[in-house]
């Protein structure tokens, strides 16, 4: 059975900032989808209302947070990727010194 996590983080408030960093995600890069992949990662969707966003990924037995941050660091591209995502999010309040995307908690499924 697959496993499924749900994030969360904020946008900045500026309409053409949101409009220029959903364009990015109509044509993630090549290498964006394919660390997805090698993470183990079989779907991944974003939501947005207003600033917010949610990520859903669901995931195979091979995923672990652990081995997607490392695919990650190794990786100039998707470092690359992540700055430049950067420059359209913030920081939840009360999420961690350098914390992005914060895991969310289930609290209900039928």
């Amino acid at each position: 059975m697959n496993r499924r996590f749900c994030f969360t983080l904020d946008l900045v408030d500026d309409p053409e900032m949101i409009l220029a960093y959903e364009k990015h995600h109509e044509a993630i890069w090549p290498e964006v989808r394919q660390s997805f992949v090698d993470a183990g990662i079989l779907k991944l969707e974003l939501y947005r209302w207003e600033t917010r966003l949610v990520m859903i990924f669901e995931v195979d037995d091979s995923f672990s947070f652990e081995r997607k941050k490392l695919i990650d660091e190794s990786n100039p591209v998707i470092q690359e990727w992540e700055k430049l995502m950067s420059t359209y999010q913030k920081p939840l309040p009360n999420s961690a010194p350098g914390e992005k995307w914060v895991l969310m908690k289930k609290i209900f499924s039928t």
